[in-house]
């Protein structure tokens, strides 16, 4: 059964990205230290997507975001988690030798099977951790049938 949305290009231009970052250091002599603080990396947390017999549970890794800057919208036969984490100080980029962590605006989109009831999903936030529950129909649900006689 298919979760998520396949992107085939995105792992090529992860790829692209990591190579042009390991090469850095030997074309660019201009910045500090070899570093482009400019460059970073599209905005995708990091989720893992796991089922039981009950329910499909996303849990998705969102440090340092508080409730507040985090959407979850269920449509027809989708699940968007959007949100956004700002910059926590206002220095000038300028003065950074080098930062990884993301800031901006993020979206995620997983398809979601039919058998889901989009009455009952919940959502929960902890020590920067999301766990969104998506719980299947009773007629969905394995049932063990005894066989007599």
């Amino acid at each position: 059964m298919a979760i998520t949305r396949f992107d085939p290009m995105h792992e090529m231009r992860t790829l692209a990205r990591r190579m042009e970052r390991a090469f850095e250091p030997l074309i660019n002599t201009m910045e500090p230290y070899g570093l482009d603080v400019a460059e970073r990396e599209e905005i995708y947390p990091r989720v893992d997507v796991y089922e039981d017999v009950n329910e499909i549970i996303i849990r998705a890794d969102l440090p340092g975001l508080e409730r507040k800057n985090v959407e979850l919208i269920v449509e027809e036969g989708t699940l968007t988690l959007r949100g956004e984490r700002h910059l926590e100080r206002e220095d000038k980029r300028e003065n950074y030798r080098r930062v990884e962590c993301w800031y901006g605006n993020f979206a995620r989109t997983f398809s979601l099977p039919p058998t889901i009831d989009r009455e009952k999903v919940r959502a929960e936030m902890r020590e920067g951790v999301l766990y969104v529950h998506v719980p299947k129909r009773e007629g969905a649900k394995p049932r063990t049938i005894t066989i007599t006689g």
